[in-house]
C-alpha cells in the first residue's frame, strides 16, 4: 500500500493519496491545483493510475483550488500540468463504496459543516474533512445546520471504533491526525458537553490564540 500527505503550510489545506501498489490504482482525496506537480510525480514515480478523485465538500474544495492556484504564492506549473492529471470528481453519497485494486473507500455523509459533507473510511482511517474544523481553525468558513453537526459527529465520526485515526481536510490548530478515542475525551467542545451546550459553542465562533489542542497518535505507519 501507498499512503501519503501533502499539507500547505499556507492555508492548512491538505492533499491525501492513497494507492494498491500491486494493482498501480489510486485514489485522491481532496487534491489542490498547486499540488499538481507534485502529485503528477508521486503517480509517475510508483506507475500509478489515479482512478477516481474524491471531495470531502466539492464547493469547498473547489474554492480551496481556486484560492490556491490565483494566490500570490502559486507556484508556477509547467503547461503540461496546468490541468490537473486527473479524473473528473466522483460523486459518492452515504455508503458508497470505490474500489481501488484489493482495496475500498466507504462513504460517510457527514453533513453538517457543510450541505455537502462528505468523509471516508478507508482501513482504519477516517478522512473527515472540515466535521471537526469549526471549533479550532479560525479560517475555517462557518457551520451551515449546527444541529446537522453534531448529529453528524456523533453518530458517523465518534461511533468508529476508538482507535480509528482521523484526518481532516485542514490542519487544525496544529494538527494533522488525531484519533477518535482523543477527540471523544479532549475535544475542548464536544468532550464534556451536552447537545445544547454545543451548539451554543459553535453559535460563539472558534477558538483562537488560547487553544491547546491534545496530542496527536503515534504514527500508526
Amino acid at each position: 500500500m501507498y499512503f501519503r500527505m501533502l499539507h500547505d503550510d499556507g492555508s492548512g489545506l491538505i492533499t491525501y493519496l492513497l494507492a494498491d501498489l500491486d494493482a498501480r490504482e489510486a485514489v485522491l482525496i481532496d487534491p489542490r491545483t498547486a499540488d499538481a506537480a507534485v502529485i503528477h510525480a508521486m503517480l509517475s514515480e510508483h506507475h500509478l493510475q489515479p482512478v477516481a478523485v474524491v471531495h470531502t465538500d466539492d464547493h469547498a474544495a473547489d474554492q480551496a483550488a481556486d484560492h490556491i492556484a490565483d494566490g500570490p504564492h502559486a507556484p508556477a506549473l509547467p503547461s503540461a500540468l496546468a490541468h490537473p492529471p486527473w479524473p473528473a470528481p466522483a460523486r459518492m453519497t452515504d455508503g458508497d463504496l470505490l474500489a481501488f485494486g484489493a482495496q475500498h473507500l466507504r462513504c460517510l455523509g457527514t453533513p453538517g459543516h457543510t450541505r455537502q459533507g462528505r468523509s471516508y473510511l478507508w482501513r482504519d482511517r477516517l478522512f473527515c474533512g472540515g466535521v471537526l474544523s469549526p471549533w479550532l481553525c479560525p479560517e475555517a468558513a462557518g457551520v451551515d445546520n449546527p444541529a446537522q453537526l453534531w448529529e453528524s459527529i456523533m453518530a458517523r465520526v465518534f461511533r468508529q471504533p476508538a482507535e480509528t485515526l482521523l484526518f481532516p481536510g485542514h490542519s487544525c490548530a496544529g494538527w494533522t491526525v488525531s484519533n477518535v478515542f482523543t477527540q471523544r475525551k479532549h475535544h475542548p467542545w464536544l468532550s464534556s458537553k451536552s447537545r445544547d451546550e454545543a451548539l451554543q459553542a459553535i453559535a460563539q465562533g472558534p477558538l483562537h490564540d488560547n487553544l491547546h489542542p491534545p496530542s496527536a497518535p503515534p504514527d500508526s505507519e
